[in-house]
């Protein structure tokens, strides 16, 4: 059976990728390991051999990938956090790369690390991959016999793939504990970001019986101007007659109109305008159909809804959009993502209309643009080629996590370029980020999983394990605390931040059940991994 997998690789990829995610399913005391169990899968496996390998190419790909992928569906939050949160995050996210680097150093004092080995540990501890290419490049081009610099190599190696699990374990294991200690109420949090993130909201509809003499003769641009709430106005009857509202529409007392919003912004409007009424307003004889379609034309991708001229050219009213498992509202300044499912309100003979401008494929779902996306692809992998020098006569590149994610960032964020639509469809890109993980996941797993049991036999090798174990424990508890008790960063976007690593990003979205977590993992990854292949080669020239 070995020699079969040592023969034939995929067999082997997706024999732990299958065993891995099944496990990575299993519930023991309430929590699973999710998509991370592919790796601790990797290393058994990997241990059992030291042939059994896979090229990596494949664990590059994966890595490429993934965050390629992340990038591009998580642009926009990344600014908009920026924008809203400042530079103080910033400095949290800083200062998370230079304490690791700095217990590092005292580390290897304590055990007596060679600068080889203790910046490989650093890199290993902070899970980050382009930190340990920087060090092995600059171990290349180091003096020395070619045998000796081979040498110094496969220590790197051995320290980081020690330490690799230790960093994804001791980040888990220290928000596990502190968000026990801490006591967090994420369903509390959810409720006071989801105004300013675009997370999942109770977006409902109602009917309302207008019964508030204060609010006759008022707009509807004037009511939403006054109250500022974040709500559609759909159709509305006066008497026996059924129309869609506009922000010129006006009440009278008696009316009944139905609005679209989150259930504790729509609370607020009953109170205001009148009364609930159970009594949905019939359409079903009247001109207008309510309808659900897909975005998949890719010439209104990324377009504003208000670029649209909806109302003016067919009188329809976009009430809510459907991204991925999230229900949003829509307003004037929305932008159509393809992917999205749009619920829409409009006079039967214009259905057909927009169904042809929205495209309205469901096959169109799943596809991917190659041409963008491997063009996308290809701009961030020559970012990460580029040579920057620092003082020190230090030279390091971003590698082939670096370079894609702030590419993917800055076009996810410019969603197009003249005919060129850089975003996926959600489905397509949910898609390729879980491909790209798993094979980051297993590849790393199996190519380390030898030398991790083999120097777990030596002396040396249980001291890699426990500083790597403390560096990212220790790291993460600090942060958690300095972010959360005295920053007053939210912790849902704190975990985020904290996570660096794709399997524990997974595993926190999945007990906090929101995608806040990810806007703290992309505002924090970018800025992470610039410092930290930085201060792994500053920490192999110290000694």
């Amino acid at each position: 059976m070995v020699e079969s997998l040592i023969n034939n690789p995929i067999l082997l990829l997706f024999l732990v990728i299958a065993i891995g995610y099944w496990i990575g399913t299993i519930r023991i005391l309430g929590t699973n390991l999710g998509v991370s169990a592919v790796l601790f899968v990797g290393l058994i496996f990997g241990g059992i051999s030291p042939d059994l390998k896979i090229h990596e190419i494949i664990i590059f790909l994966g890595l490429t990938i993934f965050v390629y992928s992340i990038g591009l569906s998580s642009a926009p939050s990344f600014f908009s956090t920026i924008r809203q949160r400042g530079a103080n995050d910033i400095y949290l996210i800083i200062g998370m790369a230079i304490v690791p680097a700095l217990i590092s150093l005292g580390l290897a004092y304590v055990f007596n690390f060679s600068n080889v080995i203790m910046s490989s540990v650093f890199a290993g501890s902070s899970t980050n991959t382009p930190a340990l290419a920087s060090v092995l490049d600059a171990i290349n081009n180091s003096a020395g016999t070619m045998d000796a610099i081979k040498s110094l190599s496969n220590s790197a190696v051995v320290g980081y793939s020690l330490t690799y699990p230790m960093g994804i374990i001791g980040v888990m294991l220290s928000l596990a504990l502190f968000t026990r200690i801490l006591k967090i109420d994420f369903r509390a949090e959810e409720k006071v970001l989801k105004k300013d993130y675009p997370i999942k909201q109770e977006i409902v509809n109602v009917t309302i019986l207008i019964t508030n003499p204060e609010i006759g003769g008022m707009t509807i641009r004037d009511i939403k101007k006054k109250h500022n709430w974040k709500v559609v106005f759909g159709r509305y009857r006066r008497r026996d007659k059924v129309e869609l509202s506009t922000w010129d529409t006006s009440f009278e007392q008696g009316d009944k109109i139905v609005v679209v919003g989150d259930k504790d912004v729509i609370d607020e409007v009953i109170m205001t305008l009148g009364e609930l009424n159970e009594d949905n307003i019939e359409i079903a004889q009247s001109e207008y159909v309510n309808k659900r379609i897909f975005v998949t034309n890719p010439d209104i991708a990324g377009e504003k809804l208000v670029s649209l001229n909806l109302y003016e050219r067919f009188s329809a009213i976009i009430l809510r959009i459907r991204r991925g498992d999230m229900d949003l509202l829509a307003t004037n300044n929305t932008r159509l993502e393809l992917g999205d499912q749009v619920l829409f309100i409009s006079r039967r003979r214009d259905i057909d209309k927009i169904s042809e401008l929205f495209g309205d494929s469901f096959e169109a779902l799943g596809k991917v643009n190659l041409l963008s996306f491997g063009l996308g692809m290809a701009i961030g992998l020559l970012l990460g080629m580029v040579t920057i020098t620092l003082p020190g006569d230090i030279s390091v590149k971003l590698g082939m996590a670096g370079g894609p994610i702030i590419v993917a960032l800055i076009l996810g964020a410019l969603r197009r370029t003249g005919p060129i639509v850089w975003t996926l469809p959600h489905s397509a890109n949910t898609t390729l980020r879980q491909i790209g993980l798993i094979l980051l996941l297993a590849g790393i797993g199996i190519n380390s999983g030898h030398t991790f049991f083999q120097m777990l036999m030596s002396g040396e090798g249980y001291f890699i394990l426990l500083a790597g174990f403390i560096i990212s424990f220790v790291t993460a508890a600090l942060f958690l605390i300095i972010g959360y008790r005295l920053m007053k960063i939210p912790y849902s976007i704190l975990v985020g931040m904290v996570a660096q690593h794709p399997a524990i990003l997974d595993m926190s979205i999945e007990k906090i059940g929101n995608k806040l977590p990810v806007v703290g993992y992309l505002l924090a990854l970018p800025i992470s991994l610039i410092f930290k292949i930085i201060l792994a080669q500053v920490l192999f020239n110290l000694m």
